[in-house]
């Protein structure tokens, strides 16, 4: 029996194949559950207790051989293979594919870096408010008419809870738990029940900003407003039109000089190159005192902007839709942006 072994261990020594088939041929001859060395291993019970070491010993060798040797001439086999197939294995692999940001995201973050580099900070809230932040104390009482102007969710019909329709509510909060100068911005989503076209949506995202201290004024604003659409737009050209909101007083539209240079410009601006980018206005002294801020001490200035409005302007995104629709195609053409 011993002997035996010593030719399987032979057999396999003097074994060579590029053959797959022939290696795994030769891998169940010695290796499979019919094989060889499962055979072997029955008989162990049958040698003599004197014989049981040596035997134990050519077995085990047998089969470490066998073993490695199917696997050296697999794998010789298998490199083989895909050097005739061509395949050079030098040339580096396929690399990821990277996402990209969401454009708002991007004009988001676009919009905070720049009114960073002049002292404005964060500020964030919750988008579930209650009537005094979203409403009252921005000098909008339950009895005016300028709240028929948000068309707001409740709550569970609740009319003290909403869906936040604007950020403001975070500059009331900020208001309420710091002291003066304060400078920041508010950015975030608001809700609004609209349905103006099949283009609008009930969910959109803000920015706001909000400076406070001793002496500020509207020329203050104006710069800043300045400073913000040359960084965005590249564009310092501004006018202000005198408009209505009820926690600012006096208040303003803000449009920035697109120019005429191309067709597109004068698609986008109507013919005239002037384009509206947001409201602003000096903080009314009402919403100062809500928030016991005494304005005869202190005065400031807000402006707000929609994100999505911007955004478009800046990517000459011909419709809105295509930021909810999650078109791989569209969102693609943002890789290249840094924020």
């Amino acid at each position: 029996m011993i002997d035996q072994i010593k030719q399987y261990i032979e057999e396999v020594k003097n074994f060579h194949s590029t053959n797959p088939a022939e290696i795994e041929e030769f891998r169940i001859k010695f290796l499979g559950k019919k094989g060889i060395l499962n055979d072997l291993f029955a008989q162990f019970k049958a040698v003599p207790n004197e014989e049981k070491k040596e035997f134990g010993q050519v077995v085990n060798e047998l089969k470490t051989l066998a073993t490695e040797k199917s696997t050296v001439l697999k794998n010789e086999s298998s490199s083989e293979g895909t050097t005739d197939a061509g395949l050079d294995l030098t040339r580096p692999g396929e690399p990821f594919t990277l996402g990209s940001r969401h454009p708002i995201n991007i004009t988001k973050n676009r919009i905070l870096e720049i009114f960073k580099r002049i002292g404005f900070g964060v500020s964030e809230g919750p988008e579930i408010e209650d009537d005094w932040h979203n409403f009252t104390a921005l000098n909008l009482p339950t009895y005016h008419p300028a709240r028929d102007m948000q068309d707001t969710f409740f709550i569970e019909k609740d009319p003290d809870i909403v869906l936040r329709t604007h950020t403001s509510s975070v500059q009331i909060r900020h208001m309420e738990n710091h002291e003066p100068p304060m400078r920041f911005l508010a950015p975030g989503r608001v809700y609004r029940n609209e349905a103006i076209s099949s283009r609008s949506h009930m969910m959109f995202h803000q920015i706001e900003g909000l400076y406070i201290d001793k002496g500020v004024s509207f020329a203050d604003l104006k710069q800043t407003l300045s400073y913000f659409t040359q960084e965005l737009f590249g564009k310092s050209e501004i006018r202000l039109r005198p408009s209505y909101f009820p926690f600012t007083e006096p208040s303003a539209e803000v449009d920035v000089y697109w120019g005429l240079e191309t067709e597109t410009d004068y698609r986008m601006t109507k013919g005239t190159g002037w384009l509206e980018i947001m409201g602003c206005g000096m903080i009314d002294p009402n919403v100062l005192k809500n928030v016991n801020i005494d304005p005869e001490v202190y005065s400031g200035y807000a402006f707000g902007m929609g994100i999505e409005r911007i955004a478009l302007l800046l990517y000459q995104i011909g419709d809105i839709r295509l930021y909810t629709e999650n078109d791989v195609r569209f969102l693609e053409q943002f890789k290249s942006e840094l924020f």
